[in-house]
């Protein structure tokens, strides 16, 4: 590995917008950025794991690709001279039709009719995992979080954005909420979040039930401006 000294780009415009302050964004002050510029060559990276990582700008020349597994936001991604971008894009909107409502919606009444499907794909979610063994709700596989610890990030993230950014509540976080992996203890505690809380799946789904709520009990408030901070489709 050889390391250089080539300023990274700047962050994307939408890079704030899109993750908010509480998605983890590696530039600009914002992570390691010790292997910014970073050189490998003949280097042996398999099983290398990259988590919340930003690597735009990265290129990857005469590799060897096999079983490798890829998720989040893309944007002119070449493989082998082929931009798969609008591939990977279309199959996904293939498997998942709603993400064509989600990505279109402009309007209050759009993102009303966005939560209805939210709605009821959590609930055909939440459907499959009772019927599974109350020890797989809390399992973790390849370090990912378990079903229950999703859960409870979700309660944190309906705090941060809904409760907190849009309808600027000064303290509304749950103390069962999970927050990233990389959220510093100490700001957690200061949002009264209980990291070492190991709660119950009944009471999870309480918590979780009542975030969700939160759109459906002000619909004149929460919804309409959720969709005016919605980026451009």
């Amino acid at each position: 590995m050889t390391a250089t000294n080539e300023p990274a780009d700047p962050a994307p415009a939408w890079a704030e917008a899109q993750f908010g302050p509480h998605r983890f964004y590696a530039g600009e002050g914002g992570g390691s950025a010790e292997l910014r510029g970073a050189r490998f060559e003949a280097a042996d990276l398999r099983g290398a794991r990259f988590t919340d990582c930003d690597l735009t700008g990265v290129t990857i020349r005469d590799g060897w690709l096999v079983n490798v597994s890829i998720s989040g936001y893309l944007s002119n991604v070449t493989v082998n001279g082929v931009d798969v971008t609008d591939f990977v894009g279309a199959e996904l909107d293939r498997r998942h039709p709603e993400r064509v409502q989600f990505r279109e919606g402009q309007t209050a009444d759009d993102v009303r009719a966005i939560w209805d499907t939210i709605e009821r794909l959590w609930a055909q979610a939440l459907e499959r995992a009772a019927r599974l063994p109350a020890p797989a709700l809390m399992q973790q596989v390849n370090e990912e979080w378990s079903f229950a610890q999703t859960l409870r990030h979700l309660v944190f993230i309906t705090d941060a954005w809904a409760s907190r950014t849009v309808l600027d509540e000064e303290l509304p976080y749950h103390a069962l909420g999970l927050p990233q992996s990389w959220y510093p203890d100490a700001d957690a505690d200061a949002l009264g979040i209980d990291l070492t809380a190991q709660p119950g799946y009944a009471e999870i789904l309480a918590a979780r039930a009542d975030r969700m709520a939160v759109m459906r009990r002000k619909p004149g408030t929460a919804v309409p401006a959720l969709a005016r901070s919605r980026l451009p489709g």
